[in-house]
């Protein structure tokens, strides 16, 4: 998973995020920044009992915070999004002794960015990337 330093640098090199189900981000406060959340949908059910209705919130445990400005939340993106928004700047994925190299297009010359973790190595190539475009 890409770390959240390296997020909150493309975070501040221009990348978007607009939340989508399945995205992971941090909440950027104290004592929950390292904690990984991930978006869903929820389902909400009526159930049925003898004494009356209740809405049922499957999956959900309440606790203490119940919203977060988009603005204090840093994207975590998938290795499959890197690859999107690096688009044609991405030339390929291989593996070397030293861990993941992706290869990407800075300026329109190749070059490559190594990490023995491969979402690193995409989130490395595309903060080159979006320091160039």
């Amino acid at each position: 998973m890409i770390s959240l330093d390296l997020a909150r640098r493309l975070l501040d090199a221009g990348m978007v995020w607009s939340p989508m189900p399945g995205d992971r981000f941090a909440v950027d406060r104290p004592g929950v920044a390292h904690d990984v959340f991930h978006l869903a949908d929820m389902t909400v059910e009526v159930h049925e009992f003898v004494g009356g209705s209740v809405i049922g919130f499957n999956g959900v445990a309440e606790w203490a915070l119940d919203s977060v400005a988009l603005e204090e939340t840093v994207w975590l993106p998938r290795e499959d999004q890197l690859r999107a928004v690096l688009g044609h700047d991405f030339v390929g994925l291989g593996l070397t002794r030293e861990g993941y190299a992706v290869v990407a297009l800075v300026e329109g010359e190749p070059q490559t960015f190594v990490h023995e973790d491969a979402e690193e190595a995409y989130g490395l190539a595309l903060l080159e990337v979006l320091a160039h475009r």
